[in-house]
């Protein structure tokens, strides 16, 4: 694997894909800047060779330009974070952008106009993607969010450069993460994967089932296990047309020797609501008008002894309604075992939307051996895709 360690970039200019597409409030300030955090030690690798750094990115979904998504915007952050002047022209390529590009000096830094106001670098224009190559010597792809779309910027560009090119260390962390889990990590290996839908995760389970020892399922999947298997599950959510899938998955992981976890108890409510009436219920035996929202405290003592036992986890998707705060217990819980798992030597891998945003939101970013950047393309590394954004470095 290709990195910016196997380049020197003194008096060079990098031409970076960061992942700077960042949430901003209606004041236009960016309320979290990890990802800007996350490409800051290539950048500053760059910076120390002696090269400069043109930064491209996207923010959002523009239809055309919309001032709304303009990465001027972010500039003031940008800054903040990596603790140097950043310069920004309002647009992406052109005889300005080059004249700029042109006249950075060693140690500075540039940032151009959101990417995707231009249609061309979602259709992947080849025309497009070798305008913004004239800008830089060397491509370093550092946008694992990115990494599953065949664009511009993300792949196409990438044959301008055939012999200067390479991943920048956030993007070469991701792809050592998810190879530990999928490859060369330690056994026993644990995927636990929640959410509402197995219909999102088919292509998961069934990629990692020849991966782990042990899978946990969690969230508002398991009540579509929980019924096909015969169970009464209430008002709980269900996929009724997976029925026969998600006993396929079971006789599956059964003849490949991979124990499957399932909730045994579960906290019921009467209504989707954070002030609902709740009661401990057999996940077999929920009452009519009562749905499932979050793990039971039989299910937490279960999951606990599994996850302690593994030395390589992958977490994908929360136990319960995290996002009300009466049935977040189940995921917090989980992410104390794992981070107690994690302090005692395991390796955790964190990816996937509602996960990292769980991750996030009560305080364990910090104690995962790793959290995932990309919410897509992290689920389709998962599924056995050779992403492209990775496939066009590599080429």
């Amino acid at each position: 694997m290709i990195t910016i360690d196997d380049f020197n970039f003194e008096n060079k200019k990098a031409l970076i894909r960061v992942d700077f597409n960042v949430p901003l409030n209606e004041n236009f300030e960016v309320t979290d800047n990890s990802r800007i955090k996350a490409a800051k030690p290539t950048i500053i690798k760059i910076l120390e060779d002696g090269g400069s750094c043109i930064l491209m990115s996207h923010l959002g979904r523009p239809k055309g330009f919309e001032e709304k998504y303009s990465l001027k915007h972010i500039l003031n952050a940008v800054e903040d974070e990596l603790g140097v002047e950043v310069k920004f022209v309002p647009d992406c390529i052109g005889e300005q952008v080059e004249n700029v590009a042109a006249a950075l000096e060693p140690g500075q830094i540039l940032m151009l106009e959101n990417l995707r106001f231009y249609n061309e670098e979602t259709s992947g224009d080849k025309e497009f993607a070798e305008k913004l190559s004239k800008l830089g010597d060397i491509y370093v792809n550092d946008a694992f969010g990115t990494a599953h779309r065949a664009h511009a910027s993300t792949t196409i560009i990438a044959q301008f450069f055939p012999n200067k090119k390479c991943f920048g260390y956030l993007l070469a962390q991701e792809i050592k993460s998810i190879e530990k889990v999928m490859t060369t990590g330690e056994k026993p290996v644990l995927a636990i994967l929640g959410g509402a839908k197995v219909s999102t995760k088919i292509t998961i389970i069934e990629n990692i089932l020849d991966k782990v020892d042990d899978l946990i399922l969690g969230g508002g999947m398991t009540f579509t296990f929980i019924k096909a298997k015969g169970g009464q599950i209430g008002d709980s959510i269900c996929e009724d047309d997976k029925l026969d899938l998600a006993l396929d998955i079971l006789d599956k992981a059964k003849s490949k020797n991979v124990n499957v976890h399932l909730p045994v108890d579960v906290i019921a409510a009467n209504a989707f609501k954070n002030d609902a009436d709740t009661q401990i219920v057999d996940v077999y035996h929920i009452p009519d008008g009562w749905q499932g929202l979050d793990a039971g405290p039989q299910t937490l003592a279960n999951f606990e002894k599994v996850v302690n036992r593994a030395k390589t986890i992958l977490w994908n998707g929360p136990l319960g309604v995290f996002e009300m705060e009466n049935f977040a217990k189940g995921t917090i819980a989980l992410g104390n075992f794992i981070a107690e798992a994690t302090k005692n030597g395991s390796f955790s891998l964190v990816g996937g939307g509602d996960s990292v945003a769980a991750v996030k939101e009560f305080g364990f970013e910090d104690q995962m051996s790793y959290v995932s950047t990309g919410g897509g393309a992290m689920l389709e590394s998962l599924e056995g895709i050779t992403l492209p954004g990775i496939a066009a470095i590599l080429d």
